[in-house]
């Protein structure tokens, strides 16, 4: 465990503060963020949210944490069930369509697989023991029909559970800034109705309910609702209300009590709100810590397809590359609005440029590239404290990239002294960052030199790896940071580009100080190893004989 583990602070949406983030069990850090509905494409709305809890758990692994990360799947509900009869379909066909998309969604932008990737449908039994705790303990009730028989509606007393609204402050007279963002901008992305407790979900506008806040645990099949839609219990034949499948499957693979649990800010209500309840009233410590990842907006206007500007991710990846894309929606802190634009995807495609420039000229410059193993093994304590601070405070990746460009810049300079000579007009302070050991720039020696430019190298691509953008990393190396991850690029070439586009760096350096024979030289063993290159006003490219 790193010693920058110890003064990791989040904020929490429950008690509006930022903490200081200790386990439940030390060393080990349980997980779960609700996943997607699959009853459509996924556009960037949705996978927003998935990019910045990868950048949350890929943190607390740099911090040497174990993590448990679970992402579920919504595979039964009412959308998924009227679109699927609407197109022809089996409804869980469509589901497994969807769920496939946003699987490659999640791939194509880098986002790691889940430690367990629970579907709705496999944890039936789950379900059924939650209902029979929560009726257990006097907080829920069973509707009957005349013959006093189980009509397979059951609901959630809220009533009976004084602690309900603690989670979205609906009892507090302190201004919840965020209620009111989310109030602003309406419900869920996929919200379709006007059911301000439940949205698109019959059960929770019945007549049978005691009070207007209750909603529902277990709810009888519609009539439209096809027979393999409905499952027996002791509650009358039915399917599963919403929230309490994400209670379910939290606790199965987490236990009674577990660190944190994230979603989309349109999730606090009434969805979170009432897993904490249900769960809670079972008796289960559930969650210690909850993070919500603001929404992505469009001119001003939360994405959504309601709204008709929803961008589906392969049609975005289709014009841009994957790594700009991951780039953009990771740019900013996740409690932040981000506002997608050609001119956020713009400054998505420059990074792209200094971060892979700075790497190629740093490689040449020092004589290869680090290993990933290198880069993967580099731990907290190891990374500039610019970037741990950054991190630790709340997850800020607009400071913690801050910190990535000051390094690049810092290296660019060193490139430059290493390709010069000119060791002596080094800045002191890239010298006090990087030297360890170095007296000052005045005794620097070549292979001082070479020594710092490869700290920051290593450092550059571990703190890019940490947001997930390691460009030498996969799902880059195969063509995702270029977006030829649809051309037929195989891995072989895209390694040799890597390692002749840092050959070419190496001359255009050459060139550049008017050494045209080590220029010539590169130039000569590359063609004998079968690469043409073509100088151009726009720089040097290559191809094979």
């Amino acid at each position: 465990m790193s010693e920058a583990a110890a003064n990791l602070k989040l904020y929490d949406t429950a008690s509006h503060a930022v903490e200081p983030f200790v386990p439940v069990r030390p060393g080990h850090v349980g997980v779960y963020v609700c996943g997607a509905t699959v009853q459509s494409s996924p556009h960037i709305g949705h996978i927003r949210a998935a990019v910045a809890f990868d950048v949350v758990r890929r943190w607390l692994l740099r911090l040497g944490y174990r993590v448990t990360f679970v992402r579920n799947v919504t595979d039964i509900d009412d959308k998924i069930l009227d679109k699927a009869a609407a197109a022809g379909q089996q409804w869980w066909e469509r589901a497994y369509i969807y769920e496939r998309e946003f699987t490659e969604a999640y791939d194509a932008l880098g986002v790691l697989p889940p430690t367990y990737e629970p579907r709705a449908t496999g944890h039936m039994l789950d379900m059924i023991d939650l209902i029979r705790r929560i009726l257990d303990n006097g907080h829920g009730y069973m509707v009957l029909d005349e013959a006093g028989d189980p009509t397979g509606d059951v609901y959630f007393d809220v009533p009976s559970w004084p602690h309900y609204g603690e989670l979205t402050h609906q009892k507090q007279t302190v201004a919840d800034e965020a209620a009111a963002v989310a109030d602003r901008m309406g419900p869920s992305v996929d919200n379709a109705g006007d059911d301000k407790y439940n949205p698109v979900d019959p059960a929770d506008a019945s007549p049978d309910k005691h009070d207007p806040r209750d909603f529902a645990l277990w709810k009888r099949p519609k009539p439209t609702d096809p027979p393999t839609a409905r499952w027996s219990t002791p509650f009358g034949v039915g399917r599963p209300g919403w929230h309490l499948e994400c209670s379910a499957m939290s606790h199965r693979y987490l236990g009674d009590e577990f660190d944190i649990h994230g979603g989309g800010l349109d999730l606090r209500f009434p969805h979170h709100e009432n897993e904490m309840a249900q769960s809670r009233a079972a008796g289960w410590g559930f969650a210690r810590h909850w993070m919500h990842s603001a929404w992505v907006t469009a001119k001003g206007e939360k994405m959504s397809k309601s709204l008709g500007n929803g961008l589906s991710v392969p049609a975005v990846l289709a014009e841009h590359s994957a790594w700009v894309v991951r780039y953009a929606l990771g740019s900013v802190q996740y409690r932040s609005m981000l506002e997608w634009s050609d001119q956020t995807l713009a400054e998505a495609a420059a990074a792209y440029e200094r971060v892979t420039n700075f790497i190629e000229r740093a490689a040449a410059a020092v004589g290869g590239q680090p290993a990933r193993d290198e880069i993967e093994a580099m731990g907290a304590d190891d990374l500039p404290t610019a970037f741990v601070a950054a991190m630790n405070d709340d997850f800020n990746v607009s400071g913690a990239a801050a910190a990535i460009f000051t390094a690049i810049r810092e290296g660019n300079t060193l490139v430059e002294a290493v390709n010069t000579g000119r060791y002596a007009d080094l800045p002191a302070v890239v010298v006090a960052a990087w030297g360890v050991g170095i007296g000052d720039a005045a005794t620097t020696t070549a292979d001082d030199a070479k020594a710092m430019l490869r700290r920051v190298l290593v450092a550059v691509r571990a703190m890019l790896d940490t947001l997930g953008l390691d460009p030498l990393a996969e799902p880059w190396v195969n063509g995702g940071a270029t977006g030829a991850a649809d051309s037929g690029e195989s891995p072989e070439h895209a390694a040799l580009d890597t390692l002749v586009s840092g050959q070419l760096a190496r001359r255009a350096e050459a060139r550049k100080a008017r050494d045209f024979a080590t220029a010539d030289a590169i130039r000569d063993a590359l063609g004998e190893a079968g690469i043409i290159i073509e100088d151009t006003p726009q720089g040097s490219t290559w191809s094979l004989k």
